[in-house]
Formats: C-alpha cells, sequence, structure tokens
C-alpha cells in the first residue's frame, strides 16, 4: 500500500467523552436502524435510502424492484412529484439535498427501456376488489391489491387510464407515452381494466360483479364554480376543460389574449398550456405570490416562459374583452378590496379556483359522510362509514398531489387486506428520525447536487414535448452517492477501524457488524466515528 495514501478515519478526541472509560464499563455501544427523514417525508411511503444504496451500487434493476413495492410508478412521480423528501433531506445542511426524484426518474426509464417487471408472489386465498377510479389512487391500490393476491377489477368514466395525471398534466411534464407504459404494467399483472364505464350505483355493481370490497378514487374533475356579473363576456370556461381538450389534442379558439383566474397549480398549468397554444396567457390572482398556493417551482417555470401575473387583483366585473379589477391588500392572509379599481384586457377567461369531487353517487349509500367541501369522510383505516367501501386520493380530506394520491392507494390496499382476510392491518412502529443534529459529517465532503437539463424557456414554448430530460447513467449514480445514509449502517467500516480495542466483529458484506462486549470499554469512540448515526450508546445493564 502507498505511504502516502490518505485514511479518512478521525483522530480519536477523548476529551469530548461525556463520561470516560474506567474499571467498570458504565456505557456500551449498540447498532440501532433509525428513520431517514427522507424515507419519513415521502407521501407515498418510498424506502429511498435503500433503493438509492443499490443504485449507487449500480444494481439498477435491484433498485427499482426495490422503488416499486411502494410506488408502481417511478417514471411518473420522477416526473410530476414536488419531492418533499428533498426538503428533508440532511444534505442541505452541507451543500444541496440528493436530487432523488431524479434518480427515480432514472430508473423509471431503464425499466421502460428495458422491459423490467415486477417480480413477486402473491399469496394465496385472495377476495374480489372493485376499484373505482384509474386515476393515480385507483392504480396504486389495485396494483398492491394484486400483489397482496386479490382479483381486482378497475371501472373508470374515461377513455384511458390516468385520471386527472392524463386529461389534468400537460403533456410537457409528463408524456403520455410513459403514463400509458406505467399504467400497462399495472394490467400486465393481472389487474382488469374497464373504460368508458360509468359507476352510477355502487352498491349494486359491487353485488353484481360478487365484489368483496370497494376502493373509490374518483378524483376531483369539476371545477369550482364563481358568479362575476358580466354585461356582455367573451368566452369563459373552467381550468380542467381547457386543460382537457388541450391534452386531447382539440384547444378551442379563444382569441388572442387569454386571462386565468386563480393562483394554484392548475392555474400553472392553464397559463403554460396556453403560452404553446399560442395564446398569450395573463395570471390574474387575489393575493401576493406569498400567498400563491402554486408550488414555486411551477410560479418560477411559468414566469421564465414569459407567462405574465397580475398579483393583488379580483375580478369585479366583465363587459367584452374589459375586465374590471379592483386592486387588493393582504390582511392576516387574506385579500381585502382598496376601492381603487383598473382594466384589463383579454379575449377570455380560464377560471382555476380550484376544483370537486362528484360525489352525488355516493348521497344514498348507507354510513357515508361528507365534509362541508363535500370529500369523503374516512377513517384511519381508510374505509367510509359503509363496511367494505374504502375512498383515497383526492376525493378525501388530504393534500391533493399525483404522490399522496398513489400512497393513499398503498395504504388502503394494506387495510382492505387486512379487512378481507380477517385480521386488521397496523402499521409498525418507526425509527426514531435521524435529524442532522444525529450524523457525524466529520468528513464535511462539498459535492453538489447534478440537475437535470432543460430545454430553453425561449425555445420550449412551441411545442408540448417534454421540457425536462433526465439524468444519465453516470449523474444518476453520483447522485445516489451523494446520499448520507442517515441513521442505517452502510458497512463504511469506520467504527471497526476506529476500535481501539479491536471489539469490532465484521459479520461480511450485507450482514453489518457485532460488539465483542468482552473486548468494549464503552469509550464510544465507535459511535462518534460512525457518520450516519447508525451506533447508539445506551448505559451498561445493571
Amino acid at each position: 500500500m502507498s505511504q502516502n495514501k490518505i485514511d479518512l478515519t478521525a483522530f480519536p478526541d477523548l476529551l469530548r467523552h461525556a463520561k470516560g472509560t474506567g474499571p467498570l464499563r458504565k456505557q456500551r455501544p449498540i447498532y440501532q436502524d433509525f428513520l431517514p427523514p427522507c424515507n419519513h417525508a415521502c407521501p407515498a411511503g418510498e424506502n429511498i435510502q435503500a433503493w438509492l444504496a443499490l443504485a449507487m451500487a449500480g444494481q439498477y434493476e435491484q433498485a427499482w424492484q426495490k422503488l416499486i413495492e411502494d410506488n408502481p410508478m417511478p417514471a411518473i412521480l420522477g416526473r410530476v412529484c414536488y419531492h418533499p423528501c428533498e426538503d428533508s433531506c440532511n444534505r442541505i445542511y452541507m451543500d444541496e439535498p440528493v436530487s432523488i426524484h431524479a434518480v427515480e426518474r432514472f430508473l423509471g426509464d431503464q425499466a421502460l427501456a428495458a422491459g423490467w417487471q415486477p417480480h413477486f408472489e402473491t399469496s394465496l386465498g385472495g377476495k374480489r376488489v372493485l376499484v373505482v377510479g384509474a386515476g393515480p389512487s385507483g392504480l396504486s391500490a389495485a396494483y398492491h391489491l394484486r400483489r397482496l393476491g386479490h382479483e381486482v377489477e378497475i371501472r373508470d368514466a374515461g377513455p384511458v387510464a390516468g385520471g386527472m395525471m392524463h386529461f389534468g398534466i400537460p403533456a410537457y411534464r409528463l408524456p403520455r407515452n410513459v403514463l400509458a407504459a406505467e399504467a400497462r404494467r399495472v394490467e400486465a399483472i393481472g389487474v382488469k381494466m374497464t373504460f368508458n364505464h360509468k359507476v352510477e350505483d355502487v352498491l349494486a355493481e359491487k353485488t353484481a360483479g360478487h365484489f368483496d370490497a370497494v376502493f373509490l378514487a374518483i378524483g376531483t374533475h369539476l371545477s369550482k364554480k364563481i358568479d362575476i356579473p358580466a354585461r356582455d363576456a367573451g368566452k369563459i370556461l373552467d381550468a380542467l376543460t381547457f386543460l382537457k381538450n388541450a391534452n386531447m389534442g382539440a384547444a378551442p379558439q379563444l382569441g388572442r389574449r387569454v386571462a386565468i383566474y386563480g393562483g394554484g397549480n392548475t392555474a400553472m398549468d392553464a397559463a403554460r398550456a396556453a403560452k404553446r397554444l399560442g395564446y398569450e396567457p395573463l395570471i390574474i390572482f387575489r393575493l401576493d405570490r406569498e400567498h400563491m398556493t402554486a408550488f414555486d417551482t411551477e410560479v418560477n417555470e411559468a414566469l421564465s416562459e414569459g407567462v405574465k401575473i397580475n398579483w393583488l387583483r379580483s375580478i369585479k366585473e366583465i363587459d367584452q374583452q374589459s375586465f374590471k379589477v379592483e386592486i387588493m391588500r393582504v390582511e392576516n392572509g387574506q385579500p381585502v378590496g382598496t376601492g381603487e379599481y383598473e382594466t384589463l384586457e383579454a379575449d377570455a377567461l380560464v377560471l382555476a379556483l380550484g376544483q370537486e369531487t362528484d360525489t352525488s353517487f355516493l348521497r344514498n349509500v348507507p354510513g357515508i359522510t361528507f365534509d362541508q367541501d363535500g370529500t369523503v369522510q374516512v377513517g384511519p383505516d381508510m374505509m367510509t362509514g359503509c363496511p367494505g367501501i374504502f375512498a383515497g386520493g383526492d376525493m378525501v380530506p388530504s393534500e391533493r398531489t399525483v404522490t399522496v394520491a398513489i400512497g393513499h392507494g398503498k395504504k388502503a390496499a394494506r387495510f382492505i387486506d387486512g379487512y378481507l382476510r380477517g385480521r386488521p392491518y397496523s402499521s409498525p412502529p418507526k425509527h426514531p428520525i435521524a435529524g442532522f443534529e444525529r450524523l457525524h459529517t466529520w468528513y464535511q465532503t462539498f459535492a453538489p447536487q447534478q440537475t437535470q437539463p432543460e430545454l430553453k424557456a425561449a425555445t420550449r414554448t412551441y411545442d408540448f414535448n417534454e421540457i425536462v430530460a433526465g439524468l444519465n447513467e453516470e449523474e444518476a449514480r453520483y447522485e445516489a452517492e451523494r446520499c448520507l445514509s442517515c441513521g442505517n449502517c452502510f458497512e463504511c467500516d469506520g467504527c471497526y477501524g476506529a476500535c481501539p480495542e479491536d471489539a469490532i466483529i465484521k459479520l461480511g458484506p450485507g450482514k453489518r457488524y457485532r460488539f465483542n462486549y468482552d473486548l468494549c470499554t464503552g469509550c464510544a469512540v465507535c459511535f462518534e466515528q460512525c457518520p450516519c448515526h447508525a451506533i447508539e450508546m445506551v448505559a451498561e445493564p445493571e
């Protein structure tokens, strides 16, 4: 070995020990798993750290298999998820978070290109389950129920799978071939899908189809309405209709300038889609940017593409192509009128004021209750007040994102399986979260995030082609290697090399280590050396 080789093992600092060694050991180290903050923050419940470790080792198919244990559509989530996991990543205290969603997309795209299929053995003694809705929550529930051994059929009123992913998310964010391919994978494992079939009577269909349980996941396909005085209004339509028509290649003729009224993600999608259709979009919003419900990245993308936003404006009256708007101010997070008015010009108005679920077909189902906003009330087990009828996704009170919906589908599948087998499911206890304060990052490496290349804003608004390119293999593996493995041993040999008493025994690749307490003095050097806090010091048992 070269004499100049650098050893990164930190020198033990015996002055920092809270308890020194002596004739009797007062504390001992134990190996303990903690919960990585990324795993904790993921609405889909992915074991992010586990599949990142496999990707780091270049075992991409194994990483994908681990990933789809929780999320059956990684190529989709790698594109449309707002990655709260990265907001919680401990790496942000060192340089930048691991680009988890980019690695997830890389694995999802690799699976589509190579034709990888899920490897699993189904349980025996399954039942029949009806899933109403082929959106993200319905597809996820069907996938996990099938893996649990049940016979599953999805019935959807639309012509294709995907729900609002297909009709609401523009193709420049989610290419339709990717969406279709991941939906086909769910069908390929044995899930029956029936389209152009609107369920009007849940109990009648449950009985006629001999289903033992039902999962409702119909999404939010109705736009909220608002009354605006109009003497002679131009064209007014809702954002969902506009996006659906645009995504189906049948965009309406709206003139030159289009106003979009709203401040959520749907408003941003509508404005950016309008830009690509050749219109001049103008967003009107009653509050300021700080109070926009749209994700900051969506607002930035819209602005970079030339979308204009008029904050603190409320439409009071429409007269042909003239919009009378009141200038607003913010008080306690609410818009308050100032009594000052101005006029804006637009040929059409697209309303993006939120969406609702059409739950009218459930009003006569005994036991099902609703919140004031029309969402369906469910218990901790995702079951409604009607036994055997479960619900999830946008139609229950929750954050309305694709990732949350996929998580609901997985959660509901586990509870439905427990209900059908007479063994109620209970979530296992979680380990303590491994926050940054627990880590011993004595090495303090600087390795900035590898960003995904994007088309330039000036050239990408002429069509609906995907604007973000994925990482290549070298970039994806680099990102995976940036993971700190928070709270879980990754066999770095740091403890093994630092122990002054040779009290740590290596058990072989993948088997980690164990302590020889006949030799251990409780000096805590291994604890201080461990970068990911997979070792905890506990009081010596009496």
